[in-house]
């Protein structure tokens, strides 16, 4: 069994073990467009 003190050490590359995709940044651009676009909508109703 191990030693529940010992501490085990990884990169963050290891941690994550993969490549992530860059698309959050046009996933937030677009969703706040999106918003600004509704909330103008339902303001001039």
């Amino acid at each position: 069994m191990t030693d529940p003190e010992e501490k085990i050490r990884i990169s963050g590359q290891e941690a994550r073990s993969g490549a992530t995709p860059h698309m959050t940044r046009y996933i937030l651009g677009i969703s706040l467009v999106l918003v600004i676009a509704i909330f103008a909508f339902l303001f001039m109703k």
